[in-house]
């Protein structure tokens, strides 16, 4: 006899690639700007801001890809994404690839722009634009005990064949530890802890039926087709968005 009032639901997890384990899912924590997306653009002087997403927000690498609903604006953010095997707090950034990071995978932050927005002007919270469902799709998760750390390699996103977003994962302004270590200051980080990493320069609003491929050299690719829009949704077409 159970002692819940209804079942829980099942845990989050994510494919490992190569293997028939997965990887548990904790929380997923997410990087604002934190590539270059303009040339000559000064280096930052503080870290970088971060939000979260449900673990129910990851969804599949490939198939189908449901438009949201309550947005006009519907945009793609590919993001190198490093999945934690230990946690902790106030971490040294030299600890943090030899004892925390477990592997790596793709992921798209997909963001409902025009939400973001509205938030912003009003000084709201960002969960409506970023936390939806399905707003998360995730390739499988790379060991890093078989690829090890991976500090260069091509971060790449097309739609319908034509790039829009292409950079280097060497061009993250603050690295992997750095990001790690500063997560650990605001929150004690745990096992199965994913953390988006931010976005090259390039993102730009999806319409329905877009082919939307994507990846990281070495560490995983998604493809994913964008399915029709709710109800009274009128997308807008592909010019580039201005936020992360």
């Amino acid at each position: 006899m159970s002692d819940f009032v209804f079942a829980p639901p099942a845990p989050v997890s994510l494919p490992i690639a190569g293997s028939a384990q997965r990887f548990p899912v904790a929380r997923v924590f997410c990087i604002g700007r934190n590539y270059r997306w303009q040339a000559g653009e000064p280096a930052p002087t503080a870290m970088p801001a971060w939000f979260m997403k449900p673990a129910s927000a990851l969804a599949p690498a490939d198939g189908t890809l449901p438009y949201p609903p309550g947005t006009t604006d519907f945009c793609h953010e590919i993001e190198l994404v490093v999945a934690l095997g230990q946690g902790g707090r106030d971490l040294d950034p030299a600890q943090v690839l030899a004892h925390h990071v477990w592997g790596y995978a793709a992921g798209l932050d997909l963001t409902r722009r025009d939400l973001q927005q509205a938030a912003k002007r009003a000084g709201g919270p960002w969960e409506p634009a970023k936390a939806f469902d399905h707003s998360a799709p995730c390739s499988a998760v790379v060991p890093a005990a078989a690829a090890g750390h991976a500090r260069t390699g091509a971060i790449w996103l097309t739609v319908n064949g034509a790039e829009r977003q292409r950079a280097d994962i060497g061009d993250l302004l603050w690295s992997v530890p750095e990001l790690v270590a500063m997560l650990s200051r605001s929150v004690r980080l745990a096992a199965g802890d994913l953390i988006f990493t931010g976005t090259p320069a390039g993102v730009a609003p999806l319409v329905p039926e877009d082919v939307v491929r994507a990846g990281i050299a070495g560490l995983g690719e998604l493809s994913l087709v964008v399915g029709a829009a709710p109800v009274g949704a009128a997308p807008v077409g592909a010019a580039p968005a201005g936020t992360a």
